[in-house]
């Protein structure tokens, strides 16, 4: 018991969720020997629900195993092949069940939001009461924890991460390289990573929104914000990165094969923001400028770059998409010598 309440200190001791999802199956392995522990997380759109493994620990394993943040949802398991843990998550309760020979006990994974993955325990026999009880308990210290991310790392009003996070989570991202080969990915419409993905940078900008506030209030002006962050979770992939910079300025972060696809995933948000009916409000619209993140970039160069492109959108008519590259060959704009990787944002 010594080594779970280890663990337990070791996972509030970071402010890393994957290494807190790891140092969990690993405390969840010292206390119950199962036969696995794994965490999955809920991802994709509506009726196409993927399971994305987090964390997976074997009774063999020397370590856990995880899906890479940047899979591809086609790549992931739908989550309709589950039930059980569809049934978890939707009841938001406990669930064991007999697998054959095995056990299967399955714990909610929730977020003071909603709840968006389980813990799935595999034992050769059911997990006694007092067992259940303890693995609740410790999953409520991560809950716990988890909420306190959130409360220094999110957006209050739309839960999107803040601006305070965007230094860091730019550098993780920017540094991180696939580590599998990508092999032939369906043609679905839909974007895939392919063997050598670039990062891209996004500044989306909502049209006159002061006159929103003016003309219906500061409750039907955040009611527009909220609204908006859902257009884009749904517009964009779920690994692609999304930020409230404050008022209603937004940043998105992603991973993309070319520009093509970039400037095809922003005009997905332009069109799918300019078609909903806002209530009360009716119609609003984006501006959006973008960049490709370049070898050494700082997080505030990019972002400079993306600005400036978001800008000229404004300056152009608004409701519009444009690329910062593209302005740069056809003379809008002048390229500036490059600002160095030390700068802080």
């Amino acid at each position: 018991m010594s080594e779970v309440v280890d663990h337990l200190a070791e996972m509030t001791g970071f402010r890393d969720r994957d290494v807190m999802d790891v140092t969990l199956v690993t405390a969840l392995r010292e206390l119950l020997e199962p036969l696995s522990v794994a965490i999955y997380r809920c991802v994709g759109e509506p009726g196409e629900e993927r399971w994305l493994t987090r964390a997976r620990l074997a009774q063999g394993d020397a370590v856990p195993t995880a899906d890479p943040l940047w899979a591809e949802s086609a790549s992931l398991p739908l989550a309709s092949d589950f039930p059980a843990r569809l049934e978890c998550l939707h009841n938001r309760k406990m669930l064991q069940l007999p697998a054959g020979n095995h056990w299967l006990a399955l714990f909610p994974i929730a977020t003071d939001r909603e709840v968006v993955g389980v813990v799935e325990i595999e034992t050769s026999e059911a997990l006694a009461p007092n067992l259940q009880r303890i693995v609740g308990g410790v999953l409520r210290i991560y809950h716990n924890f988890q909420g306190l991310l959130d409360y220094s790392e999110r957006d209050t009003l739309t839960g999107l991460l803040n601006r305070k996070t965007f230094e860091d989570s730019f550098l993780k991202a920017v540094s991180e390289a696939p580590s599998l080969k990508h092999s032939a990915q369906p043609d679905d419409g839909r974007r895939h990573d392919g063997p050598h993905p670039q990062h891209y940078l996004g500044v989306i900008d909502i049209d006159h929104f002061k006159r929103v506030n003016d003309n219906f209030g500061h409750l039907i002006g955040d009611e527009v914000l909220l609204l908006l962050s859902r257009l884009m979770r749904s517009s964009f992939r779920f690994h692609d990165l999304l930020y409230r910079f404050g008022g209603e300025e937004f940043v998105a972060l992603m991973r993309c094969d070319d520009p093509q696809d970039a400037a095809q995933a922003f005009e997905r948000l332009r069109q799918n923001t300019e078609n909903y009916l806002f209530p009360q409000v009716g119609h609003i619209t984006v501006s959006v400028g973008f960049t490709q993140v370049k070898p050494g970039d700082s997080p505030s160069s990019a972002f400079d770059r993306a600005d400036k492109a978001v800008y000229f959108s404004k300056q152009a008519g608004r409701n519009q998409v444009n690329s910062h590259s593209d302005l740069v060959r056809s003379g809008h704009l002048q390229e500036e010598a490059r600002a160095s990787a030390v700068e802080l944002f």
